[in-house]
């Protein structure tokens, strides 16, 4: 297996000194992308639901010689999506990078805490709540890169029913929130550059990957055979997955690029949905709405 900074061209990056938040990194394309930074020298804060695995991965970390720590945090709860943000300002002074990569498929309708569809909230909602708590801790050159994915393409995204689950289709649901991830990531990199903040803000589709982690949430049998495919030769891996957030995280290539979408270490079209600035400001506001908290970074449109 080629570990991710080797594919992406950037094993030989030094990030000592650097801090990074990994959502989603007890398993799969986290823990990769984790394990990743961690090689090259910074120092990582793992986050996920398994504290065992949590627990693992920092253990792995610690063993390369870099300081890494386990934050514990339900993305469908608010309150935890805060708790993690001051968690990680108490950790550091300065993060360095910022990776929102937690997410999933999830089979049942059902609504969060606060009345919103489960998917958009823990794919979409969560990580704009987290990277807006965030951004004061944030360094002044840091990099923001949010895991999206392909399956946005055909997706099409309504506002106004994200707070129902009639109708309910898991794959559905999760094409709409990978659309909004790559909207937001566009519109979070338009308000840093016209706010005169050096910040970057990118998305990128990881690639089908069966060993992800991904696949436990598919039904049963197609999970069962992506578990299998995972494991068969010229299949791509978690690491293979992780290079694109690696390359995006720490790549001097694109240390100034911003608002981008990219697939195996190249920026690439997505969508014309994922590219319609005006969906992309009304989803950036009401997300806040949704959240009762200002919008971040306003700016005069």
């Amino acid at each position: 297996m080629t570990q991710p900074a080797k594919q992406a061209g950037v094993a030989d990056v030094d990030c000592a000194g650097q801090t990074a938040l990994v959502t989603g990194s007890t398993s799969g394309i986290g823990r990769e992308t984790a394990l990743a930074l961690g090689r090259l020298g910074a120092d990582v804060m793992v986050h996920g639901r398994d504290a065992a695995a949590g627990r693992a991965v920092v253990e792995e970390l610690q063993a390369m010689g870099v300081e890494a720590t386990f934050e514990p945090a339900d993305f469908a709860a608010v309150s935890a999506v805060r708790s993690l943000a001051t968690a990680v300002d108490d950790w550091v002074d300065d993060l360095d990078i910022l990776i929102n990569n937690a997410g999933g498929l999830f089979r049942a309708g059902r609504l969060t805490d606060i009345g919103v569809e489960y998917t958009f909230h823990v794919n979409h909602l969560a990580p704009y709540l987290l990277t807006a708590e965030l951004l004061p801790t944030l360094a002044d050159d840091a990099r923001i890169v949010t895991t999206a994915s392909a399956a946005h393409r055909g997706a099409s995204l309504d506002l106004d029913a994200i707070d129902s689950v009639a109708n309910y289709s898991s794959f559905s649901a999760y094409q709409g929130s990978k659309l909004a991830n790559i909207q937001f990531a566009f519109e979070l990199a338009r308000r840093l550059e016209q706010s005169d903040l050096a910040i970057t803000s990118n998305s990128f589709h990881p690639g089908a990957i069966p060993g992800s982690g991904f696949t436990r949430f598919l039904p049963g049998p197609l999970s069962d055979l992506a578990s299998l495919a995972g494991g068969l030769p010229f299949v791509p891996t978690p690491a293979d997955g992780a290079a694109t957030a690696v390359y995006l995280a720490v790549s001097p290539r694109v240390g100034s690029v911003s608002g981008r979408y990219f697939a195996d270490c190249e920026p690439t079209q997505p969508s014309a949905a994922a590219r319609d600035r005006a969906a992309a400001r009304r989803l950036f506001e009401r997300s806040a709405a949704l959240l009762d908290i200002s919008v971040p970074l306003s700016v005069d449109d």
